[in-house]
């Protein structure tokens, strides 16, 4: 399941981050790695902005981040229980 697609509250575990389509390059999925998106680390959805549409807050870890929705969509995750992380 892609971090794009889980609803909001929801708990996950980043399982990759990968290439989704043209529009996103190298730098971007390095700049994801960066700030936290990396295999393991707990994930949840916190809201979407106006719309259910852009941006996306998401709490990797204990830090808070506004991602597109492209991005959103290049990291893969596996849906958790919010007490099993």
């Amino acid at each position: 399941m892609l971090l794009s697609q889980l609803s909001n509250g929801s708990h996950a575990l980043v399982e990759r981050v990968l290439g989704s389509s043209a529009e996103v390059g190298d730098a971007t999925l390095r700049r994801l790695g960066e700030i936290g998106f990396i295999a393991g680390e707990p994930v949840q959805m916190l809201r979407r902005g106006p719309g259910g549409r852009e941006p996306l807050a998401v709490l990797i870890g204990e830090t808070l981040f506004a991602l597109r929705l492209l991005e959103a969509q290049c990291i893969e995750v596996q849906c958790v229980e919010a007490g099993a992380i």
